[in-house]
């Protein structure tokens, strides 16, 4: 094919009839012409060459499509019966062709004439394919043209077919079936069984009619039409592959495929066992089933008997101090049944002495797979955890070795179990009287819940929606039980959050820091201790030394990956419950809720991979709905999830909550900002009174630039954002619990250079976001209005000059105010974007505030006096700068943040 010139142009030089047409190929140095035939594999080699002329690459499409139009049967003789013609093309075709023709075109050739040259090759493929045939002699090519070889007339080609069909006709209609598939039958007589043996026979049926059956052995020893198993001449041919089929899902019955006659083979109890283990199964599986005999007994079935262990204390004390503390203990043993009765000890002593597969019980044949016999020969009576014992109570299942078996359980787990599932709607418990708030309904039966469960010695995980009042739930909890300290591990930006939060509802109760350089868990006896992961994974083996009553992971997302430093550090400290808080107890895949819940709870979900293969995989494949259903009888009673769309919740909620969100600053901007307070102080007080109205304004917004983010005072080109400020840690909080309950946030900051900032952030995040200043244009804000109301971007950045008014941002459940203002009105005024008529959700408004800054002491300000402040503010920071150097003084130093 190499000789044929290709990389220059084609041209189809059309015969009549257009068999007799052939392709000139030329190039620079010769022309070569083809006859039709002898062209098409030229074409269909050089199709996908990349250096082919154009009009090559056109005709070999046109040749594939004519080739494609032979195949399918689109053709027929022309009108006078001469040759062969396309015929029935149809829209696609015609499409095809018109693009072929105009992708092809090349100088010379406009798209007229190539569209012609493509419907020309397409007659004379149709006239030419049909009329060869298999074993003629190849033909020579030359640089002559070479004429087609003659072939039989349209007529004759018909008759031929006709008479073909008229010779299958003439050997009579065979109606029986052809195509099978197989099954097996296993077999045994007495004498066969007290032996341990058994055979398994092939039995063939139709494809069509399962009924219509037969031995192998019958359908190999007759042939014919007279044969009495009725099957057709190629039945025995379909069986046998068939059988191959079956070998390969289960090699013992290679043995069937050396016999001339593949009837049956017996087997030992190797292969009896090798069958019940899984061979059958397999075979099954594989579309092969195998049957058994009534007289062989299969319903031996294994169960777990659970229950609690004898002990000197009474049932009911048993109960009131819990089943799940220290000296709970429970067992588990097998138990095997015949037909639901169980096995007596003399019959186990003979199951676990028989070394057959085959046995007989109470006068019955049984027939018993390895897994039976070794349990029975091992007589397992182990002592499981009380959790693992509840988690069978409450699915009815026990996996054992990876396997699931059922669970029959004692009075006392029974007991136990109507308590957990009965928690969250049964009788409230009293609020506790030390505590400063009146508890909604839904918080008091949260209250209730986590109360009855850590009774038990057992842990929980509340997953409310954020806002609401997950702490303060807590917070009752610790004065319910009034049982020793509480240990609260949390992101360093809720720190302050916590504390303050527990000062105002709880403010009898000593609450510490364990954080930073002043870490003493000395004389910790009651009262709350407060802590960062970062801390908690450094000071594991420390905290670990104080007796805690109750661990609470807040925001515990951050264990859910269980191999992490910080999730395998708060798992070595002890305590009587654990109680986990998150509003995303799922973000990506249930091996997440697993870390999170083994945590609470150990050992209810069992080890991670057996999660993952008996609950995770099954569930997530969605082939399995009953799983679900029982995974959600295993964790309902531990899990608490509410949502602020709940009908029971709604009513209940304020149209707006708010929320001051007190944080800390890093090393970097501490140090920051006590430099600008003692240089500006300093030119300050030297300065002329024109002057120093310029430099207050300067220093009050560089200090609150300094609680943003040391880059925004700094003014860094291409900074490093994480880790540096808390503000930005506790927006990537509620930036991800938002979105995980499908919300939408406003984020307001007076400085465009901060939210440039966030821009970045939330871009390397992978966060979708907008952001609209003042730049930007009246067009562009209205389309970017559309698109977050149509919930195209659940984050929208403001800048609160620009978007503090005249937007209606009703699709947004969340605002947050990254940085202060200094009038209150204007930060109402953002805040009604989102808190507006049209809205028909709850708004939780949040406000960053870093303590011990002008931040606080401006928020403080706000909080105790608001008249006051919404006159003495409502000129913004220009009213400061009246104040005297001490009263400037005294607003700008930073204080120290109370540590207890």
């Amino acid at each position: 094919m190499s000789l044929v010139p290709v990389t220059g142009p084609a041209r189809l030089l059309v015969g009549e009839p257009p068999r007799e047409g052939s392709i000139e190929f030329t190039d620079d140095r010769r022309t070569i012409v083809m006859p039709i035939r002898g062209a098409l594999p030229v074409l269909g080699k050089v199709r996908d060459q990349p250096d082919v002329h154009p009009s090559v690459a056109m005709l070999a499409g046109a040749a594939l499509l004519g080739l494609q139009l032979v195949a399918s049967g689109r053709f027929a003789p022309d009108p006078e019966g001469r040759h062969w013609q396309v015929a029935g093309l149809d829209v696609d075709d015609e499409r095809r062709i018109g693009e072929l023709a105009r992708s092809r075109a090349w100088e010379g050739f406009d798209e007229a004439t190539a569209e012609g040259m493509v419907r020309g090759l397409l007659d004379a493929v149709v006239d030419t394919m049909p009329r060869t045939t298999p074993g003629r002699t190849r033909q020579r090519v030359d640089a002559g043209r070479t004429p087609a070889p003659r072939a039989a007339a349209p007529d004759d080609f018909s008759d031929q077919l006709q008479q073909r069909i008229a010779r299958i006709r003439a050997r009579g209609k065979d109606d029986r079936p052809h195509l099978v598939s197989i099954s097996f039958r296993v077999e045994a007589d007495e004498e066969e069984l007290v032996a341990g043996g058994v055979r398994l026979v092939l039995q063939v049926h139709a494809a069509d009619n399962a009924a219509h059956l037969a031995d192998a052995s019958e359908l190999w020893a007759e042939s014919g039409p007279d044969a009495a198993h009725g099957f057709g001449e190629r039945a025995r041919t379909h069986a046998a592959i068939a059988l191959r089929s079956a070998a390969d899902a289960w090699p013992v019955l290679d043995r069937l495929l050396d016999l001339r006659v593949p009837d049956e083979i017996a087997l030992d109890s190797d292969e009896i066992l090798s069958l019940l283990d899984g061979g059958a199964a397999a075979l099954t599986e594989a579309g092969h089933p195998v049957m058994w005999p009534k007289y062989l007994d299969r319903e031996v079935t294994q169960r777990v008997q659970l229950g609690q262990r004898a002990s000197t204390a009474p049932r009911e004390e048993a109960l009131k101090d819990g089943l799940f503390g220290p000296q709970a203990l429970f067992g588990f043993e097998w138990q095997l049944s015949l037909h639901g009765e169980e096995l007596t000890e003399d019959e186990m002593d003979e199951l676990a002495r028989t070394t057959s597969p085959i046995i007989k019980l109470r006068d019955n044949w049984v027939a018993v797979d390895s897994a039976v016999i070794k349990r029975a020969r091992k007589r397992l009576i182990r002592t499981v955890t009380p959790v693992q014992a509840l988690a069978a109570t409450l699915t009815g299942v026990v996996d054992i070795e990876d396997a699931p078996y059922e669970a029959v359980v004692g009075a006392s787990l029974l007991t136990v179990r109507d308590r957990v599932r009965g928690a969250v709607t049964g009788d409230l418990v009293e609020v506790p009287g030390a505590l400063r708030a009146e508890l909604r309904d839904y918080q008091r039966r949260g209250l209730t819940w986590l109360a009855e469960l850590t009774s038990l010695g057992l842990g929980a995980c509340l997953a409310d929606d954020m806002g609401l009042g997950k702490t303060i739930t807590v917070i009752a909890l610790h004065l319910h039980r009034g049982s020793g300290p509480t240990l609260v591990v949390c992101p360093t930006s809720l720190l302050g959050n916590w504390e303050a939060e527990i000062r105002r509802f709880a403010p009898g109760v000593a609450v510490r820091r364990h954080h930073g350089s002043a870490r003493d868990l000395d004389g910790v006896e009651d009262g709350f201790v407060l802590t960062t992961y970062g801390t908690m994974r450094n000071d594991a083996a420390l905290l670990a030394e104080v007796p805690w009553d109750v661990v609470v992971a807040d925001e515990a997302q951050h264990i859910k990956n269980s191999r992490s430093a910080a999730a395998r550090a708060l798992r070595t400290i002890p305590s009587t419950a654990r109680i986990a808080l998150t509003g995303t107890p799922v973000e990506n895949d249930l091996t997440e809720l697993w870390s999170i819940l083994d945590w609470a709870i150990p050992g209810l979900l069992g080890s991670r991979n057996a999660f993952r293969k008996v609950w995770a995989g099954p569930i997530e494949s969605g082939l399995e709905p009953t799983k679900a259903r029982q995974f959600a009888d295993l964790i309902g009673p531990f899990l608490l999830r509410r949502r602020k769309s709940d009908p029971g919740i709604a009513p209940e909620l304020p149209a707006k909550t708010e929320t001051d969100h007190l944080l800390g600053l890093s090393r970097e901007q501490a140090v920051l900002y006590e430099t600008l307070v003692r240089e500006s102080m300093r030119r300050i007080e030297e300065a002329d009174e024109d002057t120093r109205r310029g430099l207050v304004l300067k220093l009050l917004t560089g200090l609150k630039q300094i609680c943003n983010h040391p880059a925004h005072f700094l003014r860094q080109p291409n900074p490093k954002l994480r880790g540096r400020s808390e503000k930005l840690e506790l927006l990537d909080e509620l930036v991800g619990t938002v979105m995980a309950e499908d919300g939408a946030v406003l984020v307001f900051t007076q400085y465009v250079a901060m939210a440039d900032l966030l821009v970045r952030h939330l871009g390397a995040a992978g966060v979708p976001h907008q952001l609209l200043h003042g730049g930007t244009p009246v067009r562009q804000r209205e389309q970017m209005v559309a698109r977050f109301q149509a919930g195209e971007t659940p984050v929208f950045l403001l800048s609160l000059k620009a978007g503090g008014t005249g937007l209606n941002l009703t699709r947004a459940d969340h605002v947050i105010h990254f940085d202060r203002w200094w009038n209150p009105a204007v930060e109402d005024q953002a805040t009604d974007r989102a808190y507006r008529i049209g809205q028909t959700r709850p708004v939780q408004v949040h406000r960053f505030v870093t303590q011990g800054t002008i931040e606080e002491k401006i928020a403080e300000l706000l909080t105790r006096k608001r008249s006051l402040a919404d006159s003495v503010l409502s000129r913004g920071e220009t009213a400061l700068t009246e104040l005297s150097d001490d009263e400037l003084r005294d607003l700008v130093a930073l204080r120290p943040v109370p540590r207890r």
